[in-house]
């Protein structure tokens, strides 16, 4: 697979599962039953999977790995504290307004994250 569609579907994974991730933080906000649906409990384990998968995908057909380049590196433990407030924010948040404070801070996270990305620098916005 070509480097420019792997990019094209990562970039078009992230953009979809943050979408989705900010819908469910609203509907989490209005206290929606839409969270309980199915479908909504499934999807994002799909897009992520597709997003992981294009990242790996992608990280090995331009040979750069976390550990040997820093702003990599800086992604990944970028998305580990997303996910990890990710799950704060939509599972396991004992209040509504930890809930609420974890969706923040997750897209604060998440702004980094792409700013890393786009400047290869994880010192940038600091």
């Amino acid at each position: 697979m070509s480097y420019a569609l792997l990019k094209m579907i990562h970039v078009g994974s992230v953009v979809v599962s943050y979408t989705f991730f900010f819908v469910r933080g609203i509907w989490l906000m209005r206290d929606s039953p839409a969270l309980q649906q199915r479908w909504v409990k499934v999807l994002p384990h799909i897009i992520d999977t597709v997003l992981l998968t294009s990242a790996i995908a992608l990280a090995i057909t331009i040979q750069q790995f976390p550990l040997e380049h820093i702003w990599l590196t800086a992604k990944v433990i970028g998305l580990l504290c997303y996910i990890g407030l990710g799950m704060i924010a939509l599972r396991f948040g004992k209040t509504r307004s930890v809930k609420i404070s974890a969706w923040i801070a997750a897209q604060c996270v998440f702004v980094y994250i792409v700013l890393v990305a786009i400047n290869k620098d994880p010192t940038i916005g600091m």
